[in-house]
């Protein structure tokens, strides 16, 4: 849940299969949401996401009060990739989560 006018930071904890903290180190991170997956980018919010503890495995995402205030109620759709470039100089993208969001209308405006 987002809610309309208020910053928001969320820390995502990323874990190895057996459980260990995954190494971002060279890594780098993007997040979007949108109303549904054919939006256009006017209906498309990214996220700042930031790699904040490489060998922790944290990734960080944020908007700014400005950003949500944007934002209109109702459901949304997000996804997290986080990606690397390979030896071989390939990007290789991993998405680590999606889900829905929903976006609560503010009275205090």
């Amino acid at each position: 849940v987002i809610d309309q006018g208020a910053d928001v930071a969320i820390v995502l904890e990323l874990v190895n299969k057996e459980g260990t903290a995954k190494d971002l180190t060279g890594y780098s991170a993007a997040a979007k949401m949108k109303r549904s997956y054919n939006s256009d980018s006017d209906d498309t919010t990214d996220f700042t996401a930031i790699i904040s503890s490489a060998t922790d495995g944290n990734v960080t995402l944020s908007l700014t009060n400005s950003q949500t205030d944007n934002l209109k109620k109702g459901r949304y759709l997000y996804d997290v990739e986080i990606s690397f470039v390979d030896s071989d100089t390939n990007t290789i993208v991993e998405r680590v989560l999606e889900g829905q969001i929903e976006v609560t209308p503010s009275v205090t405006r």
